[in-house]
């Protein structure tokens, strides 16, 4: 029997041509396409993919797979019974067939073709009530720990006129169609996006993980791709952000955790599908304060994509791989990424044995140990390395935010919920990553054992629940 590939389909992102390829979830998926078309059970290939998939530490394709296996009973039953589900589960199996063979960790996490899928599978699944709806960052975030953010004190009455202005801005923005507006509505709409992103530049205070500083970036990033007027998401950030400046008005300290979450997946989206620019450089930077990373890219044009496509294509085609447990990957890939982790492995650890030291405390340290971690988890998740991304990111954000906290000044102090990660989550931390990249270096499939596992769960604590 032959098992075809998924037809191409126009997804979100560039393939990765170097990226790992997960070969038993790709079987999978196949075997289980072929049943759907056939009428028959897909479930239990569908079991096989997921497992293969969090095996591999691909944890929001396992997540999307999940969705399928949960709906495949329904989409292959009784013609009556599966009317509806039918339409809906082929077509997501379909695209994320597609988007599994494109090897791009970032977008199985922030594609938004996928995740209008992986919405309607959980739409089949529940009868919808109050507070259930599935929300984009249910992907985008899978398992990654994100900090809390602050609202700063301020008077009552600025806060009133700051929430006055917004209000009255807010209006036209949630009326705007693009498609359909007129010349003047369009000015009218940017003229009250004007206005939101200086209210958002006055409500940001001193602390890095400042709420209106988070949002102030992700409204630029929203302006910047177009996405301000056009899409049903942006408005709700929008609508979010007003209650948001109500509860600052009210004298809460902490934004909401969901939207906190939710602001970073969106502003983090299309970065992480198309790569930034010189002039997203503050964005960028909001992204790495949270964990967040993004390659750098040159401005393309559809001619040098469709080369990128096409040497895709060819790379992935070539025989000379290593496997690492379920994971292939392109062998010249690997020894490069073997070069360059051992090199932030060495800096990493170093870092963490000075930060034992508090008098030889020193915050550009701190964001150098960032750096060097960040560099690895991006090598990583290029790679296909889902683990060992994931627990990389979340070391260079503890380290950020050491060195946020050591800068802070005693003033700043006040409203500042930067807690400086212990030394010894941080030396722990190092040192799973070090075993895991052994393991990787001999050939051996870098599972998410108890100890990467350890420091991970020590890691989130830790920055999710403020410092120490």
């Amino acid at each position: 029997m032959t098992l075809r590939s998924a037809a191409p389909v126009s997804l979100d992102a560039l393939p990765n041509p170097r990226g790992g390829a997960v070969r038993p979830a790709e079987l999978a998926l196949a075997e289980a396409s072929l049943a759907f078309e056939q009428r028959d059970e897909s479930g239990a290939a569908l079991l096989r993919a997921s497992h293969a998939l969090r095996t591999a530490g691909w944890l929001s394709a396992q997540r999307f797979a999940d969705a399928l296996v949960r709906l495949s009973p329904l989409a292959s039953g009784e013609p009556a019974e599966a009317e509806s589900a039918r339409p809906v589960f082929g077509a997501a199996l379909h695209d994320f067939r597609a988007a599994l063979e494109r090897h791009n960790l970032r977008e199985l996490s922030c594609s938004p073709t996928l995740f209008t899928h992986y919405r309607e599978l959980c739409a089949q699944l529940v009868e919808p009530t109050p507070g259930s709806a599935v929300a984009f960052e249910d992907l985008a975030l899978c398992a990654r720990p994100v900090p809390p953010a602050s609202l700063q004190a301020r008077s009552a009455d600025q806060l009133a006129h700051l929430r006055a202005r917004y209000e009255r801005a807010l209006l036209p923005v949630l009326r705007s169609q693009a498609e359909t507006g007129s010349a003047v509505a369009l000015a009218v709409t940017n003229a009250a996006l004007d206005e939101l992103d200086t209210v958002f530049a006055e409500l940001a205070g001193p602390d890095p993980y400042d709420f209106w500083r988070l949002a102030r970036a992700c409204a630029k990033a929203l302006r910047t791709r177009g996405h301000a007027i056009r899409e049903i998401d942006a408005r709700r950030f929008y609508a979010r952000c007003n209650l948001a400046l109500a509860d600052h008005a009210h004298g809460i300290e902490r934004a909401p955790r969901s939207l906190v979450r939710a602001t970073l997946a969106l502003l983090w989206r299309d970065y992480a599908l198309f790569g930034a620019a010189a002039q997203d450089a503050d964005q960028v930077e909001v992204l790495h304060d949270y964990g967040l990373t993004v390659d750098w890219h040159v401005a393309g044009t559809q001619s040098s994509e469709a080369l990128w496509e096409a040497g895709a294509l060819a790379a992935q085609s070539l025989p000379h791989t290593r496997d690492l447990g379920v994971l292939s990957v392109n062998a010249n890939a690997y020894e490069d990424f073997l070069q360059t982790a051992d090199a932030s492995i060495e800096a990493l650890a170093a870092h963490a044995r000075a930060a034992d030291q508090p008098e030889k405390a020193d915050p550009s340290e701190a964001l150098q140990a960032g750096d060097a971690a960040y560099r690895l988890g991006s090598a990583a998740c290029a790679l296909g390395l889902g683990h060992v991304a994931l627990l990389a990111d979340a070391l260079g954000l503890a380290w950020r935010r050491r060195a946020h906290a050591g800068v802070a000044t005693p003033a700043v102090r006040a409203h500042v919920i930067v807690g400086a990660p212990p030394a010894n989550t941080l030396e722990q931390a190092a040192e799973a990553l070090r075993a895991t990249l052994h393991k990787v270096a001999a050939g051996v499939a870098p599972a998410n054992g108890s100890l990467t596992q350890a420091a991970l769960a020590a890691l989130t604590r830790a920055i999710e629940q403020g410092g120490a």
